[in-house]
């Protein structure tokens, strides 16, 4: 299912002895743009750290409220507890990424050529680790906040558009499928939605996402209006209108 960031923020947080704290943001790399760490609001209970949890131990989102949406985590407290100290005004370091990962003993999601290294999806059965797909070179992750990311200009192929105003997170590969753009200074009452896929390049000292459509094509696009959850005839006619095969063509929707 496809969430929005935003309305993912302040959800609760449940560990599996008991509940933990908040959704506060999202880290996602500016490669694959998939979300690699939620960012936890523990108010009093570990203040002073950032408390980060990878798509790993997130077991699912409880939407059946969507006032009041949960998130279930496989791990206790304890080891959230014990887990590698990344102060809260630190950047995330690979050097704690090693750490981190070693510490719950899960793949590295740069240690190969795919979405999550060795694997184009993202597995959670220790099983099937050491069965990769065809391996290649790690990379080297890059990452940026939902928050920092907000607020971005959007450049057209013939001229700026609008900001990024919130990004569409599919639950399941926790790949930001969409990112939410607000035209509001060009084209006032219309928001709309542009893949990762179609983005050009991003200048992070700017702020600026290039993308590699024309504003008439944007302006001429289906309108979105924050429906949940986010409809397959929408999203087909989206890739339609530009003229692009949808991420669920090729094999299963992850």
């Amino acid at each position: 299912m496809l969430y929005n960031a935003k309305a993912l923020k302040g959800s609760k947080l449940d560990s599996l002895d008991g509940e933990i704290g908040k959704v506060k943001q999202f880290y996602f790399d500016d490669l694959h743009w998939t979300v690699r760490y939620l960012v936890a609001d523990t108010g009093t209970w570990l203040s002073g750290r950032q408390v980060l949890i990878s798509p790993y131990a997130l077991v699912g989102i409880d939407h059946h409220n969507p006032y009041d949406l949960r998130i279930e985590i496989d791990l206790t407290k304890e080891q959230i507890e014990a887990s590698p100290s990344l102060d809260s005004d630190k950047p995330v370091s690979l050097q704690f990424e090693n750490a981190y990962y070693g510490h719950y003993g899960w793949p590295t999601y740069w240690g190969g050529p795919h979405i999550w290294g060795s694997h184009p999806h993202i597995v959670r059965d220790r099983e099937k680790w050491g069965q990769p797909n065809q391996g290649g070179k790690a990379w080297d992750p890059h990452l940026r906040s939902t928050s920092a990311v907000s607020g971005h200009h959007v450049q057209a192929a013939d001229g700026e558009i609008g900001h990024v105003d919130d990004f569409i997170i599919d639950d399941v590969s926790w790949t930001i499928r969409y990112l939410v753009i607000d035209t509001g200074n060009w084209w006032p009452g219309k928001t709309v939605l542009v893949s990762p896929l179609w983005i050009e390049r991003v200048s992070w000292g700017q702020r600026k996402v290039f993308v590699n459509l024309t504003r008439e094509a944007i302006k001429q696009s289906p309108a979105y209006t924050e429906q949940f959850p986010l409809a397959r005839d929408y999203e087909t006619a989206l890739h339609q209108h530009y003229n692009r095969k949808g991420y669920w063509i090729d094999g299963p929707v992850l």
